[in-house]
């Protein structure tokens, strides 16, 4: 077996199984555990480099303005991506967090039309057409936007096309992305502190054991995720991206009792149905490529 497709689905079942661990951590306000995440993962990338003395990069990227503003943004939705993610995990709203990155994909192309001036397909049209009758019937059941879903799926969205462009590798951009972060986080940390208030202070152990495996937790799926990109073609990645928001649905539904009534289940059959469309285009394209790529090696 490809060592890809294994790398990738661990990243992905580690991500879909992130609802238990942040439920392990709602006594603690969803801000604080997204500071403590930054930090642990700045210490534990920081150690990362150090074994694979990987530093040269720091200093090319001192250089570069243009690099540093592109990943303080990407930083900041980064940020708010997983502030909206904790929240929605700690307030019983774990299957709309899943919502999000199922329309991620589809979001991505919307995104990449815009911004990138690519020219999706007519079935990846008709995805996105599909998807989004999906979020206006969840809307209208609903009374409201699945505003949970939107932000999670637009922040990370963007954050991906931010990366898509970088110059650095995703070991190197996380390690950038936390140390700008860092002053903010420690700085929240520490003023909590020193007014009696937050984990480090009121937390007992297993609190703070819980908060510091968070850096692990942040920087491993990543890492796996970028081995199996490396190995595996995209539309195969692709298709393992939706092993995340099934095992968070299916945590949200089974283990939290979220409710998933039939008129709330149509928008998500719908939204199903545009990735079904969306998925078998790729793997087509994918075979059809193949036997050209074939007839044609590279002849260098």
């Amino acid at each position: 077996m490809n060592p890809g497709l294994l790398y990738a689905a661990l990243a992905y079942m580690a991500w879909g199984l992130f609802p238990i661990y942040f439920k392990q951590l709602v006594q603690v306000n969803a801000v604080e555990v997204v500071m403590h995440r930054m930090v642990w993962a700045f210490v534990f990338l920081m150690g990362v480099l150090l074994v694979l003395k990987r530093w040269a990069w720091l200093r090319d990227v001192a250089r570069q303005p243009r690099v540093l503003m592109a990943f303080g943004l990407s930083a900041l939705l980064l940020s708010a991506n997983w502030s909206v993610y904790v929240w929605a995990v700690q307030n019983a709203h774990v299957v709309d967090a899943s919502l999000g990155y199922f329309i991620l994909p589809l979001v991505n192309v919307a995104m990449g039309f815009v911004f990138l001036h690519e020219r999706p397909r007519p079935a990846q049209w008709l995805a996105v057409a599909v998807a989004a009758s999906g979020v206006l019937w969840l809307t209208l059941q609903a009374g409201r936007l699945p505003w949970v879903a939107l932000v999670l799926a637009v922040t990370f969205g963007t954050y991906g096309l931010l990366r898509k462009v970088a110059q650095l590798g995703a070991l190197e951009g996380l390690t950038l992305e936390t140390v700008m972060l860092l002053p903010m986080a420690a700085g929240l940390l520490a003023w909590w502190a020193w007014h009696g208030q937050g984990a480090l202070v009121q937390g007992d152990p297993a609190t703070l054991g819980w908060l510091m495996l968070g850096g692990p937790l942040t920087a491993i799926p990543l890492l796996l995720f970028a081995a199996g990109a490396r190995r595996i073609p995209l539309a195969t990645m692709g298709i393992l991206q939706y092993i995340s928001p099934s095992l968070q649905m299916l945590a949200g539904v089974w283990l939290y009792g979220e409710p998933f009534e039939p008129t709330r289940a149509i928008g998500f059959y719908l939204i199903w149905a545009a990735l079904v469309v969306y998925s078998a285009e790729s793997v087509w394209l994918m075979r059809r490529r193949a036997p050209v790529a074939k007839s044609h090696p590279d002849s260098r």
